[in-house]
C-alpha cells in the first residue's frame, strides 16, 4: 500500500515561515506530479502549488513569490516552503502525488496525505 505522511503544520504568527513536508512510502516506482492543496474553513479545496516530474513548478496567485515547491525524488518527498504568512494562508494542507506507477501493479494512481493543519494568527 501507498501512504503519503505530511508534517510541519502548526500555529504561526503573520509575516512568519513554515516548512510542509509529504513523504511517500510503499511500492512506487516513480512519481510524475506533485501538488499541495488546502482547504480553509467553509471554503473548497484549491490548488496552492505543483510540479512536475522534470521540475517545473506552478502556483496560485495568491501564495506566489511567498511559497515554494520542491521535490527530493530518492526520499519520494516533496516539501513546500511558506514565507510571509498571512491569515488567509490558513487551511488545512494536503499533499497530492499523480501519475504514480507502482512496482507491482499497472497502471497510475494518485494518492492523497491526510492533511496537516496551518493557523495563521494576526
Amino acid at each position: 500500500q501507498v501512504q503519503l505522511v505530511e508534517s510541519g503544520g502548526g500555529l504561526m504568527q503573520a509575516g512568519g515561515s513554515l516548512r510542509l513536508s509529504c513523504a511517500a512510502s510503499g511500492s512506487i516506482f516513480s512519481i510524475n506530479a506533485w501538488a499541495w492543496y488546502r482547504q480553509g474553513p467553509g471554503m473548497q479545496r484549491e490548488l496552492v502549488a505543483i510540479i512536475t516530474s522534470g521540475g517545473s513548478t506552478n502556483y496560485a496567485d495568491s501564495v506566489k513569490d511567498r511559497f515554494t515547491i520542491s521535490r527530493d525524488n530518492a526520499k519520494k518527498t516533496v516539501y513546500l516552503q511558506m514565507n510571509s504568512l498571512k491569515p488567509e494562508d490558513t487551511a488545512v494542507y494536503y499533499c497530492n502525488a499523480a501519475g504514480v506507477v507502482l512496482t507491482t501493479t499497472p497502471g497510475k494512481y494518485s494518492y492523497w496525505g491526510q492533511g496537516t493543519q496551518v493557523t495563521v494568527s494576526s
